[in-house]
């Protein structure tokens, strides 16, 4: 159990480290803020949606290193998917971060963040970039606030 918690971890640092899709996205048609004032956390989310997919997606900002790797772990699983998809896999990151629970469905490198639930004032920093994509698929104009 502790090498796969290590392993965990590594992948966590090494996604903090070397972010994936990190940058601004300039010709995004979905774009969301979000805030994290327990920590600190702030992240622009952006995206191109096409034919009801997201081809491509990116965040910038300042955070934490499990707000950071969750953002970039959440860009890569994300490219690609469906909206539909795409709310199925918040709706499932959301159950395992806040109750430990593992979604009824495959959630793929996501699951790393699973030990977040046992820490509940990191579950937010894990769920900000969620909440922010959230916002964005729905055209929200205010800014995301994990308060």
């Amino acid at each position: 159990m502790s090498d796969l918690r290590e392993l965990y971890q590594e992948v966590i640092f090494d996604h903090n480290r070397h972010p994936r899709n990190f940058g601004k996205l300039v010709k995004a048609n979905r774009h969301a803020e979000g805030f994290n004032p327990l920590c600190g956390d702030s992240l622009d989310l952006y995206l191109i949606v096409d034919n009801d997919r997201i081809t491509d997606i990116k965040f910038e900002g300042q955070g934490c290193a499990i707000s950071t790797a969750s953002a970039s772990l959440m860009t890569e699983v994300l490219k690609g998917k469906t909206l539909t998809e795409a709310e199925q896999l918040f709706e499932g990151f959301h159950q395992m971060v806040t109750t430990g629970q593992q979604p009824s469905f495959d959630i793929g490198k996501l699951s790393v963040l699973a030990g977040v639930s046992e820490f509940p004032a990191r579950v937010k920093c894990a769920s900000l970039s969620w909440h922010t994509l959230h916002a964005a698929l729905n055209n929200s104009n205010q800014p995301v606030t994990t308060e």
